[in-house]
C-alpha cells in the first residue's frame, strides 16, 4: 500500500499581483489588499458577484467564488523544463506561493497570509483557451497531469488584510477534508 504524502502546511508568497482590466496576465505589484467578502482591491475579479467574464454573461448574480486566484511557483519550473516561460502573474494570478501543495487541498481549507488575510479555498482553476492563446500547447501541458489540474487554485476572502512579496502563508485545513476542490 502506498503512503499518501502529507500536505505541506507552511509556505511563502513569493509574488502578488493585480490588475484592474479583464486581461490574461496581471502585473506585479508590491503588494495587495483583500477585502473581506470582495476579493483584492482594484483587481477586476474582485467583487461579491461574479466577475468572470463568461459565467457573468449568462448569470450574473451568481456569488463569487472566485475572487483570489492563488498559483504554486512550483509549477513555472516545471513549465520551463518543458520549455515555456511563465513568471507571477502571467496567468492571471494574484497570488504565487511556494512551499503549499494548493492543487492538493480540500474545499474549505483556509490560508493565513501575512499578519491578518485569510482566503478560504473555493475550487481549482480550469485552464481555458485562453491559456493557449498566451503560449501555444500550454494548456495540454497543465492539463496533462494524471492526478488533478496544475494551474493553482480559486479563493474567497474570509478576513481582510494586506499581502506582500515574502509573507507567510498557512494552511489550516477543515475538520472534514473528504472533499476535494471542484474545478471552477
Amino acid at each position: 500500500m502506498q503512503q499518501a504524502h502529507a500536505i505541506r502546511l507552511n509556505g511563502t508568497v513569493v509574488a502578488v499581483a493585480a490588475d484592474r482590466g479583464h486581461h490574461f496576465s496581471k502585473p506585479p505589484q508590491d503588494r495587495i489588499v483583500l477585502v473581506e467578502g470582495h476579493g483584492v482591491e482594484g483587481d477586476a475579479h474582485a467583487g461579491a458577484f461574479v466577475r468572470h467574464r463568461y459565467l457573468a454573461r449568462r448569470q450574473p448574480r451568481l456569488p463569487n467564488l472566485r475572487q483570489v486566484h492563488l498559483i504554486p511557483a512550483e509549477l513555472f519550473a516545471s513549465l520551463s523544463d518543458a520549455g515555456f516561460q511563465v513568471a507571477a502573474g502571467a496567468l492571471g494570478e494574484n497570488i504565487t506561493t511556494t512551499g503549499l501543495d494548493l492543487e492538493r487541498m480540500p474545499l474549505g481549507t483556509l490560508i493565513e497570509l501575512g499578519p491578518m488575510a485569510i482566503i478560504e479555498l473555493t475550487g481549482l482553476r480550469t485552464p481555458c483557451v485562453l491559456v493557449d492563446r498566451f503560449q501555444a500547447g500550454l494548456k495540454r501541458k497543465v492539463l496533462s497531469s494524471a492526478d488533478s489540474f496544475k494551474c493553482g487554485v480559486l479563493g474567497v476572502v474570509r478576513a481582510a488584510g494586506a499581502v506582500a512579496t515574502g509573507d507567510t502563508a498557512r494552511v489550516r485545513l477543515p475538520s472534514s477534508s473528504f472533499r476535494a476542490l471542484p474545478a471552477l
